[in-house]
């Protein structure tokens, strides 16, 4: 048959002097509370989380079989922290603080007449 191989052989080596990123527990309570909001509207459905070294990002779907709709991106770079929202390569919003930048999910306020 065949041989067995680990897949840690196929991968590409990351920098030595770069660590992945990730969130902390207060910035995921962050996130999932932006997201369960839009969950129980029905306008989210799914969510995946990446890291990576230097970046951490949280991508939104409206269906599991689609691109994301959302990215929060977290970047760090020394001590220096980043946070962005990406729509389709678009930048939405940038801050060094991720409340800031979840600012933009925050439903408008419109007359109903």
């Amino acid at each position: 048959m065949g041989d067995l191989m680990r897949l840690e052989a196929y991968r590409r080596p990351a920098k030595k002097s770069a660590k992945a990123t990730y969130f902390t527990r207060t910035e995921l309570n962050q996130l999932l509370s932006a997201y369960s909001q839009r969950v129980a509207s029905g306008e989210w459905r799914d969510y995946a989380i990446d890291h990576r070294p230097g970046i951490a990002v949280f991508s939104v779907f409206r269906s599991t079989h689609e691109r994301p709709l959302y990215a929060v991106a977290k970047r760090t770079a020394g001590k220096q922290t980043e946070y962005l929202v990406l729509s389709d390569h678009q930048r939405l919003a940038r801050s060094g603080s991720l409340t800031e930048c979840l600012r933009i999910f925050e439903k408008k306020l419109r007359v109903v007449v």
